[in-house]
């Protein structure tokens, strides 16, 4: 889903990639829709591979964050939080962890 602000939407990238079709160059297309090169580029390379799929909005979450604190750290810190109402400045040096 689009933020509220979003040159783009799903609409907008359509008629980009319309306009880009009917053989327009993509610079004049982004300057007339008021985007970055970069940012036209990026739809129409998506359009191009995934076809109508790769108009639509991705998640930003990364796939994997490998150093991620383990679940039982995160409940001590979560109990310290809750039952001493600690600061990260007071629970690092604690659980020797960084604030």
């Amino acid at each position: 889903m689009s933020h509220r602000n979003a040159r783009l939407t799903l609409h907008g990238r359509r008629i980009l990639v319309d306009r880009v079709r009917s053989g327009r160059p993509i610079a004049h297309v982004a300057k007339e829709m008021g985007i970055s090169r970069p940012t036209a580029y990026k739809w129409v390379r998506r359009w191009r591979a995934e076809g109508e799929a790769g108009l639509y909005d991705r998640s930003s979450r990364p796939y994997a964050t490998p150093l991620r604190t383990p679940p039982a750290r995160e409940e001590e810190v979560c109990e310290l939080r809750r039952s001493r109402k600690l600061g990260p400045a007071r629970i690092g040096p604690m659980l020797g962890m960084p604030a």
